[in-house]
């Protein structure tokens, strides 16, 4: 079985590719030639959100998250609430 990772995007569960050889085969040449230029030479810390980032590429997670963020900053009301500290009670 392929490693993969799962995310919710629009509502619905999405399994991406979780490999770096499996990301890099969802890729045309040009872009197979950017992503190899940007993570060979990530420090390794930072790898794993940077596979995250092109993993999700044309999915529209990218998308939603920029848009929610605009109502975010509009001061919009999203509905979000406080996450509880870990090992507390939510009131």
């Amino acid at each position: 079985m392929d490693a993969t990772l799962k995310t919710v995007v629009a509502g619905r569960l999405v399994e991406l590719p979780g490999t770096i050889a499996a990301i890099r085969a969802t890729m045309d040449t040009e872009l197979a030639a950017e992503f190899d230029r940007e993570i060979e030479h990530l420090p390794a810390a930072d790898l794993p959100a940077a596979l995250v980032r092109w993993a999700l590429a044309g999915t529209g997670a990218i998308e939603e998250d920029d848009a929610l963020f605009e109502r975010l900053a509009r001061g919009e009301d999203i509905g979000a609430t406080e996450a509880a500290a870990p090992g507390s009670e939510v009131a």
